[in-house]
């Protein structure tokens, strides 16, 4: 079994970035809710409790149940972790008097501390919360603070329990990655062997062996979490995985013909159907993306099924559903608010009577590009900007039509193809284009015009979980303005989103 980190998730923002900061170091780790710990076993060799924005005070605070941890592994409790384990062991929280927010630095460091060792006095971290450890209990020891914060970390010596008030993932810590290493290494010994090339030779042998000679199917999109994942199990079953890629009309332009073409050089076995007038006539007249998502759903199962119906004892449906799908889908206590339904997570109907298969739902997105790498995906694919399933569905805030559609395509071709030749297609994460349901005065030649806006989207980001808006240059976005205007008919204005995730999201829709 892999060596693990567990993360019990509180619902803070910062949960994710905790998993990310301990993959960069090599070692696995899983994001559980507080209250859905999973049974220790041996390859679980630490756990860290996140931060929340819950008050330890308050009545409804998550409350994790820690018997069959403390004592048994390390532990590492962050911000309201740390706040919980030193209340819950005979502490005192309470609101703080000065504001606990942003950068701050360590005016001590407890250097005889493992989990401090190798951090510079005086090294910058970031703190963000409201409540504050007031006093800790007799037998814990303080290992850092700063001018404001006494209890900044403390350690507790007879059970290797460690609690700190900042947030090491975040950037703004300096020194965060040297905590996190001093945790996962030297205090819970992680070998920091998870590496791409040993995801792909352990996901392959389970793949084989959980498969068998099954037959697979999958829905290829021409994204990289539908590759990567039709690579695998190609490498793991071959001939036995029938890959169907369908257009729904909601595609860039020439999209369809284009990546077929290019997925044929794979040596994948794949089928190419054009569905766009299925998909185009279901959402005549809708304008609310939740509706457009649950029938551009609906609609492809549809095709998809009819597609899959024509193979033989197909057993089971594969799906390149990543990490990030799986976090955003699950709340730590209950249902979420739903932010946006994924197309990759909630199940099949049951009529399709397919088991299900993803390979890659434990992996975030940069870390499916390393393991497209390794197993010889080319550029055209891996460095691919993120597309949404529902396409540019999403991306017209109105109802569809074709006319709309045409007149998208042909702008995202132009903002795309900008981006290309002046070499900042890959400086940046994700690039698009909004037709937003807005029409304005303008003026071309002597004659007054009423026509669409259009928005542009540029982010930069790692894994998508947090985005800023990519500061692109004046002059690119001017050409950008001025071709789309001058050459795609009804459109006389175009704007930029300098939005970053959070509070916005990356896609408008």
């Amino acid at each position: 079994m892999q060596e693990t980190i567990l993360i019990l998730d509180f619902g803070s923002q910062y949960t994710q970035l905790i998993a990310r900061r301990v993959r960069e170091l090599n070692v696995y780790c899983e994001i559980h809710p507080f209250n859905k710990i999973p049974v220790l076993s041996q390859h679980i060799k630490g756990v860290i409790l996140s931060g929340s924005p819950y008050s330890v005070r308050d009545g409804n605070a998550p409350v994790p149940d820690l018997t069959n941890i403390r004592h048994k592994i390390p532990v590492l409790g962050v911000c309201y972790g740390a706040q919980y384990i030193a209340q819950s062991s005979g502490g005192v929280v309470a609101p703080s008097k000065i504001r606990e927010y942003g950068r701050a630095n360590l005016s001590s460091i407890d250097e005889n501390s493992s989990l401090m060792h190798g951090m510079s006095q005086g090294t910058q971290v970031w703190m963000s919360h409201a409540d504050t450890i007031l006093s800790i209990p007799d037998n814990f020891r303080v290992i850092a603070s700063t001018a404001d914060v006494l209890y900044a970390g403390y350690r507790i010596p007879d059970e290797e329990t460690y609690g700190i008030q900042f947030h090491p993932e975040v950037y703004h810590t300096t020194e965060g990655l040297i905590l996190l290493k001093n945790y996962v290494v030297d205090i819970c010994g992680c070998q920091q062997s998870w590496t791409p090339e040993s995801f792909v030779e352990s996901t392959v042998a389970a793949l084989k062996h959980k498969l068998g000679n099954d037959k697979v199917v999958l829905g290829l999109s021409g994204g990289v979490d539908s590759s990567v994942t039709a690579m695998l199990l190609n490498k793991a079953i071959g001939k036995n995985l029938y890959c169907i890629f369908v257009d729904n009309g909601l595609l860039r332009k020439n999209e369809f013909n284009k990546v077929l073409e290019r997925y044929k050089t794979l040596d994948l076995n794949i089928t190419g159907v054009n569905a766009s007038d299925l998909f185009i006539d279901a959402l005549q007249g809708v304008f609310d993306p939740e509706q457009k998502r649950k029938i551009i759903g609906k609609t492809f199962i549809d095709v998809f099924d009819t597609e899959a119906h024509k193979i033989r004892d197909i057993k089971w449906l594969a799906q390149g559903t990543i990490y990030p799908d799986v976090i955003e889908s699950h709340s730590v206590k209950g249902p979420s608010a739903t932010i946006k339904s994924h197309h990759n997570v909630g199940g099949l109907p049951d009529y399709m009577k397919l088991k299900v298969v993803e390979p890659l739902n434990s992996l975030f997105k940069d870390e499916v590009r390393k393991v497209g790498r390794t197993i010889g995906l080319d550029g055209e694919f891996l460095d691919r900007h993120p597309f949404p399933g529902p396409g540019l569905a999403v991306r017209i805030l109105s109802d569809i039509d074709r006319e709309k559609l045409t007149l998208l395509q042909e702008v995202d071709d132009i903002f795309i193809s900008g981006l290309r030749s002046f070499n900042l297609y890959h400086t940046v994460w994700q690039a698009f284009a909004v037709l937003l349901p807005v029409q304005t005065v303008g003026v071309m030649g002597d004659e007054r015009t009423y026509e669409n806006v259009i928005a542009l989207r540029a982010v930069t980001s790692t894994d998508g979980m947090t985005a800023d808006w990519a500061h692109l240059p004046y002059e690119f976005l001017a050409k950008v303005s001025n071709d789309i205007i001058n050459k795609v008919k009804g459109v006389n204005r175009v704007v930029y989103d300098i939005s970053s995730k959070p509070p916005a999201t990356i896609e408008w829709e």
